[in-house]
Protein backbone atom coordinates (compact mmCIF):
# COMPACT_ATOMS: atom_id res chain seq x y z
CA UNK A 1 0.00 0.00 0.00
CA UNK A 2 3.21 2.09 0.53
CA UNK A 3 4.96 3.35 -2.89
CA UNK A 4 8.61 2.40 -2.44
CA UNK A 5 10.89 5.54 -3.83
CA UNK A 6 13.72 5.65 -6.24
CA UNK A 7 16.64 6.66 -3.91
CA UNK A 8 17.42 6.91 -0.29
CA UNK A 9 17.00 10.95 -0.56
CA UNK A 10 13.74 10.89 -2.49
CA UNK A 11 10.47 11.23 -2.69
CA UNK A 12 9.18 11.05 -6.47
CA UNK A 13 6.84 13.09 -8.23
CA UNK A 14 4.79 9.69 -8.88
CA UNK A 15 4.85 8.91 -5.27
CA UNK A 16 3.64 12.18 -3.96
CA UNK A 17 0.99 12.22 -6.81
CA UNK A 18 -0.21 8.85 -5.68
CA UNK A 19 -0.77 9.63 -2.48
CA UNK A 20 -2.76 12.65 -3.40
CA UNK A 21 -5.18 10.25 -5.57
CA UNK A 22 -5.66 7.92 -2.75
CA UNK A 23 -6.69 10.86 -0.83
CA UNK A 24 -10.62 12.21 -1.96
CA UNK A 25 -11.54 15.60 -1.94
CA UNK A 26 -10.83 17.23 1.36
CA UNK A 27 -14.33 18.53 2.82
CA UNK A 28 -16.29 15.54 0.63
CA UNK A 29 -18.66 14.45 3.70
CA UNK A 30 -20.27 12.05 2.71
CA UNK A 31 -22.09 11.02 5.78
CA UNK A 32 -22.85 15.16 6.36
CA UNK A 33 -25.90 16.45 6.05
CA UNK A 34 -26.76 20.37 5.45
CA UNK A 35 -24.06 23.52 6.18
CA UNK A 36 -20.48 22.76 6.67
CA UNK A 37 -20.82 24.55 10.19
CA UNK A 38 -23.17 21.46 10.85
CA UNK A 39 -20.80 18.92 10.48
CA UNK A 40 -18.89 16.49 12.69
CA UNK A 41 -15.57 15.16 12.48
CA UNK A 42 -17.47 11.81 12.12
CA UNK A 43 -19.07 12.89 9.14
CA UNK A 44 -16.54 13.08 7.05
CA UNK A 45 -14.54 9.93 5.51
CA UNK A 46 -10.57 9.64 6.49
CA UNK A 47 -8.66 9.99 3.48
CA UNK A 48 -6.73 13.29 4.65
CA UNK A 49 -4.93 11.11 7.26
CA UNK A 50 -4.76 8.11 4.36
CA UNK A 51 -2.95 10.22 2.74
CA UNK A 52 -0.82 11.46 5.18
CA UNK A 53 0.57 8.79 6.80
CA UNK A 54 1.26 6.95 3.01
CA UNK A 55 3.74 10.12 3.22
CA UNK A 56 4.92 9.92 6.63
CA UNK A 57 5.91 6.54 6.01
CA UNK A 58 7.68 7.47 2.87
CA UNK A 59 9.32 10.27 4.45
CA UNK A 60 10.55 7.86 7.70
CA UNK A 61 12.49 5.37 4.98
CA UNK A 62 14.14 8.52 2.97
CA UNK A 63 15.12 10.62 6.01
CA UNK A 64 18.56 10.06 7.65
CA UNK A 65 18.39 9.04 11.42
CA UNK A 66 15.14 7.77 11.47
CA UNK A 67 15.54 4.57 13.47
CA UNK A 68 13.27 2.84 15.12
CA UNK A 69 12.83 4.43 18.53
CA UNK A 70 12.70 8.33 16.67
CA UNK A 71 10.12 6.97 14.17
CA UNK A 72 8.07 5.75 17.09
CA UNK A 73 8.02 8.88 18.46
CA UNK A 74 7.32 10.68 15.80
CA UNK A 75 4.21 8.94 14.59
CA UNK A 76 3.20 9.21 18.18
CA UNK A 77 3.05 13.25 18.27
CA UNK A 78 1.44 13.02 14.10
CA UNK A 79 -0.86 10.71 15.90
CA UNK A 80 -1.58 13.21 18.68
CA UNK A 81 -1.57 16.55 16.06
CA UNK A 82 -4.23 15.19 14.38
CA UNK A 83 -6.54 14.20 17.03
CA UNK A 84 -6.37 16.90 19.02
CA UNK A 85 -6.86 19.09 15.94
CA UNK A 86 -10.07 17.35 15.31
CA UNK A 87 -11.29 16.29 18.48
CA UNK A 88 -13.53 19.61 19.53
CA UNK A 89 -15.45 19.15 16.91
CA UNK A 90 -16.86 15.16 17.61
CA UNK A 91 -20.27 14.78 19.28
CA UNK A 92 -18.46 11.69 20.56
CA UNK A 93 -15.09 12.11 21.72
CA UNK A 94 -13.42 14.16 24.27
CA UNK A 95 -10.03 16.20 23.91
CA UNK A 96 -7.03 14.61 25.76
CA UNK A 97 -5.11 18.11 26.38
CA UNK A 98 -5.70 17.28 30.52
CA UNK A 99 -3.75 14.30 30.11
CA UNK A 100 -0.58 16.38 29.09
CA UNK A 101 -0.36 19.48 31.55
CA UNK A 102 2.52 21.10 29.06
CA UNK A 103 0.22 21.00 26.36
CA UNK A 104 -0.40 24.81 25.62
CA UNK A 105 -1.87 26.95 22.54
CA UNK A 106 -4.48 24.64 21.40
CA UNK A 107 -7.90 26.01 19.98
CA UNK A 108 -10.64 25.46 22.80
CA UNK A 109 -13.93 26.01 20.81
CA UNK A 110 -16.68 24.14 19.28
CA UNK A 111 -17.49 26.22 16.24
CA UNK A 112 -18.19 24.38 12.78
CA UNK A 113 -15.01 23.71 10.31
CA UNK A 114 -14.17 21.93 7.58
CA UNK A 115 -12.50 19.49 9.04
CA UNK A 116 -10.72 17.57 6.58
CA UNK A 117 -8.87 20.95 5.63
CA UNK A 118 -8.11 21.36 9.74
CA UNK A 119 -6.14 17.90 9.82
CA UNK A 120 -4.65 18.20 6.25
CA UNK A 121 -2.90 21.91 7.44
CA UNK A 122 -2.06 20.11 11.29
CA UNK A 123 -0.46 17.43 9.30
CA UNK A 124 1.37 18.65 6.97
CA UNK A 125 2.61 20.95 10.08
CA UNK A 126 3.56 18.28 11.88
CA UNK A 127 5.30 16.59 9.86
CA UNK A 128 7.36 19.27 8.31
CA UNK A 129 8.80 19.57 11.79
CA UNK A 130 9.08 16.58 12.78
CA UNK A 131 11.20 15.88 9.57
CA UNK A 132 13.17 19.01 9.40
CA UNK A 133 16.39 17.17 8.54
CA UNK A 134 14.50 15.58 5.61
CA UNK A 135 15.62 16.42 1.93
CA UNK A 136 14.22 19.43 0.06
CA UNK A 137 12.67 16.53 -2.11
CA UNK A 138 10.83 15.48 0.42
CA UNK A 139 9.66 18.76 2.05
CA UNK A 140 8.24 19.65 -1.48
CA UNK A 141 6.20 16.30 -1.42
CA UNK A 142 4.85 17.84 1.81
CA UNK A 143 4.18 21.01 0.57
CA UNK A 144 2.26 19.85 -2.44
CA UNK A 145 0.16 17.31 -0.86
CA UNK A 146 -0.83 20.26 0.97
CA UNK A 147 -1.67 22.17 -1.76
CA UNK A 148 -3.39 19.88 -3.57
CA UNK A 149 -5.39 18.84 -0.31
CA UNK A 150 -6.52 22.78 0.29
CA UNK A 151 -6.96 23.45 -3.39
CA UNK A 152 -9.62 20.44 -3.95
CA UNK A 153 -11.45 21.69 -0.66
CA UNK A 154 -11.67 25.65 -2.39
CA UNK A 155 -13.73 23.82 -5.23
CA UNK A 156 -16.22 22.95 -2.57
CA UNK A 157 -16.09 25.62 0.29
CA UNK A 158 -15.73 29.07 0.48
CA UNK A 159 -11.85 30.99 0.85
CA UNK A 160 -12.29 31.97 4.13
CA UNK A 161 -13.82 28.97 5.38
CA UNK A 162 -10.69 26.76 4.36
CA UNK A 163 -8.65 29.41 5.09
CA UNK A 164 -9.75 29.54 9.17
CA UNK A 165 -9.78 25.76 9.15
CA UNK A 166 -5.91 25.83 7.74
CA UNK A 167 -5.18 28.20 10.31
CA UNK A 168 -6.49 26.28 13.05
CA UNK A 169 -4.63 23.05 11.84
CA UNK A 170 -1.59 25.08 11.86
CA UNK A 171 -2.10 26.44 15.21
CA UNK A 172 -2.47 23.05 16.83
CA UNK A 173 0.71 21.32 14.98
CA UNK A 174 2.57 24.44 16.36
CA UNK A 175 1.56 23.59 20.20
CA UNK A 176 2.41 20.31 19.69
CA UNK A 177 5.70 20.34 18.28
CA UNK A 178 6.37 22.76 20.91
CA UNK A 179 5.25 21.12 23.33
CA UNK A 180 7.37 17.57 22.16
CA UNK A 181 10.61 19.47 22.20
CA UNK A 182 11.04 19.06 25.74
CA UNK A 183 10.30 15.23 25.91
CA UNK A 184 13.72 13.78 25.71
CA UNK A 185 13.64 13.33 22.18
CA UNK A 186 14.03 16.46 19.80
CA UNK A 187 16.04 15.63 16.84
CA UNK A 188 17.43 12.54 18.05
CA UNK A 189 17.91 11.72 14.53
CA UNK A 190 21.06 13.98 15.09
CA UNK A 191 22.16 11.81 17.90
CA UNK A 192 21.37 8.05 17.49
CA UNK A 193 25.02 7.02 18.69
CA UNK A 194 26.07 9.67 21.75
CA UNK A 195 29.97 9.30 21.36
CA UNK A 196 29.94 9.43 25.13
CA UNK A 197 27.90 6.55 25.89
CA UNK A 198 30.55 4.04 27.45
CA UNK A 199 28.83 0.47 27.59
CA UNK A 200 29.34 -1.02 30.80
CA UNK A 201 31.77 -3.93 31.02
CA UNK A 202 31.04 -7.29 32.17
CA UNK A 203 30.22 -10.80 32.25
CA UNK A 204 27.18 -11.42 30.45
CA UNK A 205 26.88 -7.62 28.99
CA UNK A 206 26.47 -6.32 25.32
CA UNK A 207 29.14 -5.31 23.52
CA UNK A 208 29.08 -4.35 20.03
CA UNK A 209 28.12 -6.98 17.26
CA UNK A 210 28.46 -7.84 13.93
CA UNK A 211 28.91 -7.52 10.64
CA UNK A 212 29.06 -3.30 11.49
CA UNK A 213 30.18 -2.99 15.08
CA UNK A 214 28.26 -0.49 15.75
CA UNK A 215 27.97 2.03 19.07
CA UNK A 216 24.85 1.83 21.19
CA UNK A 217 21.89 3.24 19.66
CA UNK A 218 19.75 5.83 21.87
CA UNK A 219 21.22 4.72 25.47
CA UNK A 220 19.51 7.29 27.08
CA UNK A 221 15.67 6.96 24.93
CA UNK A 222 14.30 5.30 27.85
CA UNK A 223 14.54 8.79 29.81
CA UNK A 224 12.23 10.63 27.54
CA UNK A 225 9.03 11.62 28.85
CA UNK A 226 5.88 9.25 27.59
CA UNK A 227 2.53 10.73 26.17
CA UNK A 228 0.51 8.12 28.32
CA UNK A 229 3.11 6.07 30.41
CA UNK A 230 3.79 8.05 33.91
CA UNK A 231 7.71 7.25 32.71
CA UNK A 232 10.41 4.70 31.34
CA UNK A 233 10.30 2.24 33.94
CA UNK A 234 6.39 1.54 34.01
CA UNK A 235 5.75 -1.72 32.68
CA UNK A 236 8.59 -3.48 33.70
CA UNK A 237 9.21 -7.06 33.08
CA UNK A 238 10.71 -9.55 35.15
CA UNK A 239 14.31 -10.25 35.30
CA UNK A 240 15.84 -11.98 32.22
CA UNK A 241 17.30 -15.71 33.04
CA UNK A 242 20.23 -15.19 35.25
CA UNK A 243 23.46 -15.50 32.91
CA UNK A 244 25.49 -18.36 33.29
CA UNK A 245 28.07 -20.41 30.67
CA UNK A 246 27.78 -23.69 32.23
CA UNK A 247 26.48 -25.84 29.14
CA UNK A 248 23.77 -27.11 31.92
CA UNK A 249 22.69 -23.78 32.53
CA UNK A 250 18.86 -21.96 31.00
CA UNK A 251 20.40 -19.63 29.16
CA UNK A 252 22.76 -21.72 28.04
CA UNK A 253 19.57 -23.47 26.42
CA UNK A 254 18.22 -20.37 25.59
CA UNK A 255 20.95 -19.89 23.63
CA UNK A 256 21.29 -23.23 21.56
CA UNK A 257 17.46 -22.64 21.42
CA UNK A 258 18.33 -19.58 19.04
CA UNK A 259 21.13 -21.54 17.17
CA UNK A 260 19.27 -24.54 16.32
CA UNK A 261 16.25 -22.55 15.24
CA UNK A 262 18.49 -20.21 12.89
CA UNK A 263 20.09 -23.31 11.87
CA UNK A 264 16.96 -25.84 11.05
CA UNK A 265 14.69 -23.11 9.63
CA UNK A 266 12.00 -23.72 7.77
CA UNK A 267 11.06 -21.91 4.61
CA UNK A 268 7.76 -20.26 6.64
CA UNK A 269 9.97 -19.22 9.77
CA UNK A 270 12.44 -17.37 7.45
CA UNK A 271 9.79 -16.17 5.25
CA UNK A 272 8.63 -14.95 8.71
CA UNK A 273 11.65 -13.70 9.85
CA UNK A 274 11.94 -11.58 6.93
CA UNK A 275 8.85 -9.75 6.85
CA UNK A 276 8.64 -8.64 9.76
CA UNK A 277 12.37 -7.47 9.80
CA UNK A 278 11.49 -4.16 8.87
CA UNK A 279 15.39 -2.71 8.60
CA UNK A 280 15.50 0.93 8.82
CA UNK A 281 16.51 2.97 5.64
CA UNK A 282 15.05 0.33 3.55
CA UNK A 283 11.22 0.01 5.02
CA UNK A 284 9.50 2.46 7.43
CA UNK A 285 10.74 0.14 10.29
CA UNK A 286 8.84 -1.67 12.88
CA UNK A 287 6.38 1.35 14.18
CA UNK A 288 5.78 2.43 10.79
CA UNK A 289 5.08 -1.62 10.18
CA UNK A 290 2.09 -0.85 12.86
CA UNK A 291 0.87 2.25 11.02
CA UNK A 292 0.64 0.45 7.72
CA UNK A 293 -1.23 -2.18 9.23
CA UNK A 294 -3.29 0.50 11.08
CA UNK A 295 -4.14 1.96 7.40
CA UNK A 296 -4.76 -1.12 5.87
CA UNK A 297 -7.66 -1.85 8.68
CA UNK A 298 -8.82 1.95 8.68
CA UNK A 299 -9.18 1.41 4.61
CA UNK A 300 -11.13 -1.49 4.58
CA UNK A 301 -13.51 -0.19 7.51
CA UNK A 302 -13.98 2.88 5.37
CA UNK A 303 -13.48 4.66 8.69
CA UNK A 304 -14.58 7.91 9.18
CA UNK A 305 -12.00 11.32 9.65
CA UNK A 306 -12.86 11.03 13.78
CA UNK A 307 -12.11 7.08 14.02
CA UNK A 308 -8.97 7.48 11.96
CA UNK A 309 -8.07 10.04 14.40
CA UNK A 310 -8.24 8.03 17.33
CA UNK A 311 -6.75 5.28 15.90
CA UNK A 312 -3.69 6.91 14.75
CA UNK A 313 -3.59 8.72 17.87
CA UNK A 314 -3.99 5.57 19.87
CA UNK A 315 -1.49 3.57 17.98
CA UNK A 316 1.32 6.34 17.63
CA UNK A 317 0.81 7.14 21.26
CA UNK A 318 1.38 3.31 21.59
CA UNK A 319 4.74 2.33 19.98
CA UNK A 320 5.80 5.28 21.23
CA UNK A 321 5.78 5.15 24.79
CA UNK A 322 6.71 1.47 23.89
CA UNK A 323 9.97 2.03 22.83
CA UNK A 324 10.62 4.34 25.68
CA UNK A 325 9.55 1.55 28.27
CA UNK A 326 11.72 -1.10 26.06
CA UNK A 327 14.81 1.00 26.02
CA UNK A 328 14.80 1.89 29.60
CA UNK A 329 14.53 -2.36 30.05
CA UNK A 330 16.99 -2.70 27.84
CA UNK A 331 19.71 -0.44 29.37
CA UNK A 332 19.06 -1.42 32.78
CA UNK A 333 19.99 -5.09 32.27
CA UNK A 334 22.44 -4.54 29.13
CA UNK A 335 22.37 -8.16 28.29
CA UNK A 336 24.62 -9.58 25.45
CA UNK A 337 23.01 -10.44 22.27
CA UNK A 338 22.90 -14.44 20.62
CA UNK A 339 25.33 -13.84 18.42
CA UNK A 340 27.96 -13.06 21.21
CA UNK A 341 27.10 -15.74 23.36
CA UNK A 342 27.05 -18.15 20.45
CA UNK A 343 30.29 -17.61 18.72
CA UNK A 344 32.26 -17.48 22.08
CA UNK A 345 30.67 -20.74 23.66
CA UNK A 346 28.79 -22.89 20.96
CA UNK A 347 29.78 -21.88 17.20
CA UNK A 348 32.37 -19.19 16.32
CA UNK A 349 31.76 -19.29 12.84
CA UNK A 350 27.89 -18.76 13.47
CA UNK A 351 26.04 -15.90 12.15
CA UNK A 352 22.13 -15.40 12.70
CA UNK A 353 19.50 -14.61 9.95
CA UNK A 354 19.51 -11.17 10.52
CA UNK A 355 21.67 -8.87 11.21
CA UNK A 356 21.56 -7.71 14.93
CA UNK A 357 20.79 -4.40 15.63
CA UNK A 358 23.33 -2.08 17.40
CA UNK A 359 21.66 -2.39 21.35
CA UNK A 360 20.96 -4.88 24.26
CA UNK A 361 18.67 -7.55 24.18
CA UNK A 362 16.51 -7.56 26.90
CA UNK A 363 13.18 -6.50 26.35
CA UNK A 364 12.35 -7.30 22.31
CA UNK A 365 12.18 -4.31 20.72
CA UNK A 366 9.92 -6.11 17.81
CA UNK A 367 7.63 -7.89 20.69
CA UNK A 368 7.09 -4.65 23.05
CA UNK A 369 5.87 -2.44 19.97
CA UNK A 370 3.83 -5.15 18.29
CA UNK A 371 1.90 -6.07 21.24
CA UNK A 372 1.42 -2.68 22.28
CA UNK A 373 -0.01 -1.77 18.65
CA UNK A 374 -2.08 -4.99 18.25
CA UNK A 375 -3.67 -4.56 21.89
CA UNK A 376 -4.93 -1.03 20.49
CA UNK A 377 -5.98 -2.43 16.91
CA UNK A 378 -7.49 -4.98 18.83
CA UNK A 379 -9.45 -2.88 21.59
CA UNK A 380 -10.79 -0.41 18.77
CA UNK A 381 -11.77 -3.45 16.12
CA UNK A 382 -11.84 -6.64 18.20
CA UNK A 383 -9.23 -8.83 18.25
CA UNK A 384 -10.94 -11.76 15.79
CA UNK A 385 -10.07 -9.56 12.78
CA UNK A 386 -9.02 -11.51 9.94
CA UNK A 387 -6.46 -9.25 7.45
CA UNK A 388 -3.96 -9.80 4.98
CA UNK A 389 -1.14 -7.60 5.48
CA UNK A 390 0.59 -6.06 2.19
CA UNK A 391 2.80 -3.55 3.78
CA UNK A 392 5.69 -4.95 1.80
CA UNK A 393 3.94 -5.72 -1.63
CA UNK A 394 6.23 -2.90 -3.13
CA UNK A 395 9.45 -5.37 -1.94
CA UNK A 396 8.06 -8.25 -3.54
CA UNK A 397 7.40 -10.16 -0.11
CA UNK A 398 4.06 -12.20 -0.20
CA UNK A 399 1.50 -10.72 2.28
CA UNK A 400 1.02 -12.64 5.49
CA UNK A 401 -2.23 -13.60 6.64
CA UNK A 402 -3.30 -13.21 10.54
CA UNK A 403 -7.03 -14.23 11.72
CA UNK A 404 -6.22 -11.81 14.93
CA UNK A 405 -4.53 -8.85 15.91
CA UNK A 406 -3.23 -11.28 19.02
CA UNK A 407 -1.48 -13.77 16.69
CA UNK A 408 -0.14 -10.89 13.98
CA UNK A 409 2.33 -9.75 17.76
CA UNK A 410 3.03 -13.03 18.42
CA UNK A 411 4.21 -13.96 15.04
CA UNK A 412 6.36 -10.45 14.98
CA UNK A 413 7.75 -11.09 18.36
CA UNK A 414 8.62 -15.11 17.21
CA UNK A 415 10.09 -13.79 13.67
CA UNK A 416 13.08 -12.24 15.53
CA UNK A 417 13.41 -15.96 17.51
CA UNK A 418 14.03 -17.33 13.53
CA UNK A 419 16.49 -14.13 12.63
CA UNK A 420 18.40 -15.21 15.55
CA UNK A 421 17.93 -11.80 17.22
CA UNK A 422 16.68 -12.35 20.66
CA UNK A 423 16.31 -15.03 23.11
CA UNK A 424 13.15 -16.51 23.65
CA UNK A 425 12.36 -14.98 27.24
CA UNK A 426 13.09 -10.88 25.52
CA UNK A 427 10.32 -12.00 23.43
CA UNK A 428 7.77 -13.72 25.54
CA UNK A 429 8.50 -10.67 28.28
CA UNK A 430 8.23 -7.93 25.62
CA UNK A 431 4.61 -9.43 24.50
CA UNK A 432 3.68 -8.68 28.16
CA UNK A 433 5.39 -5.13 28.33
CA UNK A 434 3.76 -4.26 25.18
CA UNK A 435 0.46 -5.14 26.43
CA UNK A 436 0.72 -3.54 29.53
CA UNK A 437 2.05 -0.08 27.05
CA UNK A 438 -1.69 -0.93 25.52
CA UNK A 439 -3.96 -1.44 28.60
CA UNK A 440 -2.10 2.20 29.50
CA UNK A 441 -3.78 3.32 25.86
CA UNK A 442 -6.53 1.47 25.73
CA UNK A 443 -7.58 3.08 29.39
CA UNK A 444 -7.07 7.28 28.12
CA UNK A 445 -10.48 8.88 28.17
CA UNK A 446 -10.94 9.69 24.50
CA UNK A 447 -15.01 8.78 24.31
CA UNK A 448 -17.96 10.97 25.77
CA UNK A 449 -19.91 8.20 24.79
CA UNK A 450 -19.56 4.62 24.94
CA UNK A 451 -18.55 2.30 21.64
CA UNK A 452 -21.59 -0.19 20.27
Amino acid sequence: MSHQPSSANLISRRIVLAGIGAAAVAGRAPRAVGASRDRHPEDFDASVPLAWFDLALALTRTTPGFTPPVTARSLGYAGVTLYEAVVHGSRQYRSLARQWPGLRGLPRDERGDNWPVVANAALAGILRSLYANTSAANLAAIDALEAELSERARRRSSHSEVAAAARRGAEVARAVFDWSRGDGGHEGYLRNFPPDYVPPPGPGLWVPTPPAFQPALQPRWGDNRPLVLRDGRSCAPDDPTLYSEQRQSAFFGEAREVYDAVNNRTPEQEAIALFWSDDPGVTASPPGHSISVATQVLRLEDASLMLAAETYAKVGMAVCDAFIACWKTKYIYNLLRPVTYIQRLIDPTWLPLLNTPPFPEYTSGHSVQSAAAFGVLADLFGDSYSLDDHTHDNRGLAPRRFDSFSAAAKEAALSRLYGGIHFRPAIERGLTQGRCVAEAVNGLPVRRLKRH
